[in-house]
């Protein structure tokens, strides 16, 4: 178990900005900072880090927390990992205790897989590093390659020796158990007929040497492995299979090292191979990641969106590989991004040419040889139509087809403008032709669409009209305001109830100083109140004795010690109003009253108008009672007279009508 003081010190340490900021690139919006989802699909931000408060809010997906709630949501990691994660970026020294072989036994089947992954990749560096067979295989065939001895140990490359089960018996030695070694990939099980409880075992990575694939946060999802001897029924390279853990479509090869660099430079380089980043990054070019040699998905183009707006996919001379790389561009297209396209001389490719050139060079290279897709499809596409009018045709269709995915209409029209000017057609017919490619679109989709699916479809909505939860938004501010201002202190204009000469009741204020925490305290307390919403009894009963504790009571510290939950929760609440917020007013001359200017006031309307709402619950509670029953009800309906004169002076208070 980690200990409470390493906790307290990983939440003091750490800058969720900072934190998410690896993961998400963040743009400065006022005194917060704004990005794309990271949990759902968008083009517009709606992703709000809060640097004061310490908290994330994800308008679109609805998450929301602090920086531990961040890495478990987004890494999924448990709460100590997430902890661990922070130390060690940080470099705070984790104090720990041991853990009871039942406490071992609960960890959960993918925090079992992550291990069994890491004892896998430190096993093949120490096979690649520290034995003879290592050295003269794998570590020469990488130094072949070109890899410094400082390269092969920034992507921990390794290698797995050339035996039946090698790696698979000295997992067993350390504990780890087949059950995962399997589900990982790292073993293959087969069963043994002859004796059944006994099953044959066989390392799948054998003889190979070894590229482990990292998530954004570093922890190793699976393995690439590349075979050195000649056996032609082998496959030249061969990955993990699918796993809890690793999904092939949803990661990028090198995003772990790239992903600042990719935000910085705000541009990444996509590639083929694994040598071809690593070649890159050695050369100095850092923003690089690579599809592991599978066909680029729509969730790997999403994890570079998070990071930036551009892609400059590199390709190798091989005409037969550009013509199929295409469909990867339309698809970049269609997720709102720009895509420009460099490829190589014939002969070259990424990894052999940033070997052969000098960093300088290479950099120059890319500069001046990426061209706009639109560019790039129409030369390649022109060159195979030649003088065919038919051909030619078809590429002009082809390009309108890419054109047609991109989501931006301005753009659209650009890119109209540039096709019409390099095939020498008109925008008028381009732009036809765009228009009708969007009718049969939307055509096809009615047609895969189900009757009642189709869309403008007119349908009565029978569905009975949401009332408004008045006591769920009242307590929610009662929540917000105790976070916000618990601790200030603020003069108040308390009502007191008392018998005019006449007889009657009338409320007579009086002007008191307390902390914001005791005036909301003392009058819920006065009036009996419990709040209705779970989470929120929850929250304030945590709120008020913190606040009672802590004369320096912030935000950050009480999060760090509540469920995740409850976090997700507040971090909702203090997060609501920023999605509004406008900034810079002053430019403009207009200097709005800052809210912290009417707390006393917003406190005590708030409390006034929930007391409103449970009078008036409470009277429609005893005029049901008297429909119900036949009884007596002269004390009921003194009691509903009595109420309904509060509520009249409640309501005179807050200057509101009262019917």
């Amino acid at each position: 178990m980690i200990s409470k003081n390493t906790i307290d010190k990983v939440y003091e340490s750490a800058r969720l900005e900072e934190v998410i900021g690896d993961f998400v690139q963040l743009k400065k919006s006022g005194s917060n900072f704004k990005g794309l989802s990271p949990f759902s699909d968008e083009r517009s931000p709606s992703f709000m880090v809060s640097p004061v408060k310490q908290i994330w809010k994800d308008f679109s997906s609805g998450k929301g927390g602090n920086v531990v709630a961040f890495l478990m949501e987004h890494e999924h990691f448990t709460y100590p990992e997430a902890i661990k994660y922070l130390a060690k970026k940080y470099n705070v020294e984790i104090e720990e205790t041991e853990r009871t072989d039942e406490q071992k036994q609960e960890a959960n089947e993918r925090e079992s897989m992550y291990l069994v992954s890491e004892f896998a990749q430190k096993h093949f560096a120490h096979m690649l590093w520290d034995t003879e067979l290592g050295k003269a295989i794998g570590l020469s065939y990488f130094k072949e390659r070109g890899f410094t001895e400082e390269t092969i140990k920034k992507f921990n490359l390794g290698y797995c020796l050339d035996q039946w089960d090698g790696f698979t018996k000295a997992a067993f030695d350390k504990g780890y158990k087949l059950k995962y070694l399997e589900q990982t990939g790292l073993t293959i099980v087969k069963e043994d007929t002859q004796n059944p409880n006994n099953p044959r075992t066989f390392d799948r990575f054998k003889g190979r040497v070894m590229f482990p694939i990292h998530s954004m946060s570093g922890r190793v999802l699976g393995f690439g492995g590349r075979i050195l001897g000649n056996d032609k029924k082998a496959a030249k390279y061969l990955n993990s299979p699918e796993s809890d853990i690793y999904h092939k479509s949803k990661v990028l090869y090198g995003i772990y090292h790239a992903k600042q660099s990719i935000a910085k430079e705000d541009n990444c380089y996509l590639v083929e191979g694994y040598t071809d980043v690593i070649q890159f990054y050695q050369r100095g070019i850092h923003n690089v990641v690579s599809s592991s040699g599978t066909a680029l998905t729509p969730e790997q183009i999403r994890l570079i969106n998070r990071l930036t707006k551009n892609i400059t996919v590199l390709f190798d001379g091989d005409a037969a590989g550009l013509r199929a790389s295409l469909r990867g561009i339309d698809l970049i297209l269609e997720q709102g991004m720009n895509v420009k396209v460099c490829t190589f001389p014939e002969g070259e490719d990424p990894d052999s040419f940033s070997k052969n050139n000098a960093l300088e060079d290479v950099q120059h290279y890319l500069e001046e040889k990426s061209q706009d897709f639109i560019q790039f499809k129409a030369g390649l596409l022109a060159q195979e139509a030649a003088n065919d009018p038919i051909k030619r045709a078809d590429t002009v269709r082809d390009i309108i087809q890419s054109i047609s995915k991109i989501p931006d209409a301005i753009k659209r029209e650009i890119y109209i403008q540039e096709c019409a000017n390099i095939m020498k057609v008109s925008e008028g017919v381009l732009f036809t032709t765009l228009a009708q490619m969007g009718k049969k679109g939307a055509s096809d989709m009615t047609k895969t669409q189900k009757p009642d699916q189709r869309a403008f479809d007119v349908v009565k909505n029978e569905a009975p009209q949401q009332k408004v939860d008045v006591q769920y938004l009242l307590e929610r501010k009662i929540i917000e305001l105790l976070l916000l201002y618990g601790n200030e202190k603020e003069e108040f204009e308390d009502l007191v109830l008392k018998e005019s000469e006449s007889g009657d009741l009338v409320l007579e204020p009086e002007s008191i100083e307390a902390k914001v925490y005791e005036k909301i305290y003392l009058d819920l307390q006065d009036d009996e109140i419990e709040l209705a919403n779970e989470q929120f009894r929850q929250i304030y009963s945590k709120l008020i004795e913190a606040l009672n504790q802590n004369t320096d009571f912030s935000i950050s510290t009480f999060l760090s010690g509540l469920d995740q939950q409850l976090v997700s929760e507040i971090s909702s609440i203090l997060m609501e109003e920023e999605k509004y917020a406008l900034h810079s007013w002053e430019r403009k001359d207009i200097y709005p009253k800052e809210k912290k200017v009417g707390v006393a006031q917003l406190v005590s309307e708030t409390i006034l108008t929930l007391r409103c709402f449970l009078i008036k619950k409470r009277m429609t509670a005893l005029q049901d009672n008297t429909k119900e029953s036949q009884e007596d009800h002269r004390e009921t309906l003194e009691e509903i007279m009595n109420y309904l004169q509060l509520n009249k002076l409640l309501n005179k208070k807050l200057n509101r009508v009262f019917s």
